[in-house]
């Protein structure tokens, strides 16, 4: 699936619109879902799909996956454009 359509996916927004303002942030299933507010089952879900995509990084360690928000500019700058463009539709509605 590709960005513009998983950004419409209210889980999806969250986690990436938290990591993207919050670029430092490194974080467990367990502390985005406290984030976000959402199940931490389909956080972790919707986790390994942003990290597959490249718009996460996983960081396993021991017996579990921190994830931190990715560092490839022109993703950053798709990313930015995405948020803004949900966000001016959601004040339309």
């Amino acid at each position: 699936m590709k960005l513009h359509k998983l950004i419409k996916i209210p889980i999806y927004f969250k986690i990436i619109a938290f990591f993207h303002e919050n670029p430092a942030s490194i974080d467990t299933p367990r502390g985005v879902a406290a984030w976000t507010g959402e199940n931490r089952q389909d956080v972790k879900k919707a986790l390994l799909k942003l990290a597959e995509l490249k718009v996460l990084t996983a960081h396993k360690v021991s017996s579990t996956t921190a994830y931190s928000f990715t560092r490839n500019s022109k993703l950053i700058a798709q990313i930015d454009s995405a948020i803004k463009k949900e966000r001016q539709e959601g004040e339309r509605s």
